[in-house]
């Protein structure tokens, strides 16, 4: 029997908590009995088909021309794709070969006159996508004539629910208003101020740490003086949200911020001041502005290290950072071990040991209640027992919150892959402050000599490196070190860069 992937898809992840990916499996597997083939591997995604880049989606093509199936089951031709691009890729597959199937569509593929029939449905399914964001084009614009705003609350507000207006943040907005005077005073730049609001506890609406970006998007936003402005559009509606700040407030600021009032003189803020040193007297290379172009050289007198240009150094940091990326099969490997030891993981977590405590305790507290319903117990027994186990599950409830399934610590492992791999993409389309996480994430040394620049991995890519080798046969030579749990820790930065970038773009 031929091998097949089969692909199921919902738009939302809500929409996946229901009924309609096991509608879709069900379908597709009387479909494989009946044409006598087999699924092999199921691929489910929850995410819009107007949108290329689906991840489950590429996988699948990336195993099909590794050889792994023969072809693919959809369910139906608007479950596969709805922009041209995606359906371009699935021809592409049809002309290699390999076998593509509609369960509720009697298509053959193969055929000239299938193909056509096919194609036309794709036409539809792309219309239908169009038409339907033309329909929410006009919903959102409907509401922002009311006065509401369609989309996630900025910092100082919370979303209140579909259809109301944003209520005022009672723990960012006292911040969100200093951060207003503050500025307006002239006496602040974007860095200082940044540095300023994190030290006062202003977080990011993912409760991280207010970013010098971040710090510019609240200080455009006239949405704090009761406006909502849409930057694509240049539109502005009157919002029925309250205000936080006075227009005349917000006015000063903007004064500051358009340089129609003086600001403090602030000095350059090269992107990698401080990061590197010189290699000959271990002095800190200091950036400087010279007819235009930017040089990172040693102060020290009669030192000879190397001058460089800044645009050099991101040629050589660029570079440096492509090497990070792993190959497809080694991705693998370190996903199947990682995989197989985050059960052991688990178990020796004291958040796991807590969440079995937990259990136990709430199935005392349910033998208690029977013993004295029972009468085999007395009240003031029955009292005194419960509040000690009520104490107990309280205990536990706490500790038990960050109990995580092995599915959280294998998304966290593939988001750390994905960013190792697209380290270099990262540098040469990230902010400043993210380029400068990059380098400081994925270099332990950084100098320069007399004759170039240096730059060397830290010891968790070490670790990744010889773990590689290890898997593909190679001698284990790293004393067992390893362990995995070390590498995931690296997690938090790189998750943060890319928040703060997702919050930033």
């Amino acid at each position: 029997m031929k091998k097949c992937f089969g692909y199921v898809r919902v738009s939302t992840v809500k929409q996946g908590d229901g009924v309609s990916i096991e509608v879709q499996r069900e379908a597709i597997e009387r479909y494989a009995k009946r044409n006598q083939l087999t699924v092999s591997k199921w691929f489910e995604e929850t995410v819009t088909a107007a949108k290329k880049g689906r991840p489950q989606f590429n996988k699948m093509i990336a195993d099909l021309r590794r050889g792994r199936a023969d072809g693919i089951i959809f369910h139906k031709i608007d479950r596969s794709a709805r922009n041209f691009a995606d359906w371009a890729r699935i021809g592409e597959l049809s002309d290699a070969g390999f076998a593509i199937h509609f369960v509720t569509e009697s298509l053959d593929f193969q055929s000239r006159g299938g193909r056509m029939a096919a194609d036309i449905q794709a036409v539809v399914a792309a219309d239908y996508i169009r038409n339907l964001r033309e329909e929410s084009i006009k919903g959102q614009k409907g509401r922002l004539k009311q006065g509401l705003y369609p989309y996630t609350a900025p910092v100082g507000y919370l979303d209140a629910g579909k259809g109301k207006p944003k209520s005022v943040d009672p723990e960012r907005a006292p911040h969100v208003i200093e951060l207003f005077k503050q500025y307006a005073t002239g006496q602040h730049s974007y860095e200082t101020l940044a540095a300023l609001m994190r030290e006062q506890g202003l977080t990011n609406r993912s409760g991280g740490p207010i970013s010098k970006t971040g710090i510019e998007h609240i200080l455009r936003n006239p949405f704090y003086t009761g406006l909502i402005l849409i930057r694509r559009s240049g539109d502005t509606y009157p919002g029925i949200h309250k205000p936080i700040i006075s227009t005349d407030l917000f006015d000063k600021a903007e004064a500051v911020r358009t340089g129609r009032q003086r600001k403090v003189r602030v000095f350059h803020d090269f992107l990698y001041r401080g990061l590197f040193r010189c290699e000959l007297c271990d002095r800190a290379m200091i950036g400087e502005k010279q007819k235009g172009r930017i040089y990172y050289r040693c102060h020290t007198s009669g030192c000879g290290s190397k001058t460089l240009r800044e645009d050099r150094i991101d040629e050589v940091a660029s570079s440096y950072l492509r090497q990070f990326r792993l190959s497809a099969e080694d991705t693998e490997k370190l996903r199947a071990v990682f995989q197989s030891r985050i059960g052991q993981h688990i178990q020796k977590s004291p958040h796991h040991t807590a969440s079995i405590e937990l259990k136990k305790t709430e199935e005392r507290l349910s033998r208690l209640t029977d013993k004295l319903l029972d009468g085999l117990i007395d009240d003031d027994t029955y009292a005194a027992k419960r509040a000690e186990l009520c104490a107990a599950q309280v205990k536990w409830q706490k500790l038990a919150e960050n109990d995580r399934p092995s599915t959280w610590y294998m998304n966290r492992f593939d988001e750390l892959l994905e960013r190792i791999n697209t380290l270099w993409r990262m540098f040469e389309t990230g902010t400043l402050e993210q380029c400068r996480d990059i380098l400081v994430f994925a270099s332990s040394n950084r100098t320069v000599g007399r004759e170039n620049l240096i730059l060397e991995p830290p010891e968790w890519h070490s670790d990744l490196k010889s773990l590689v080798y290890v898997l593909s046969g190679a001698p284990d030579t790293s004393s067992g070190r390893t362990d995995l749990e070390q590498i995931i820790d690296n997690t938090a930065l790189m998750l943060r860069i890319q928040e703060s970038r997702g919050n930033n773009d």
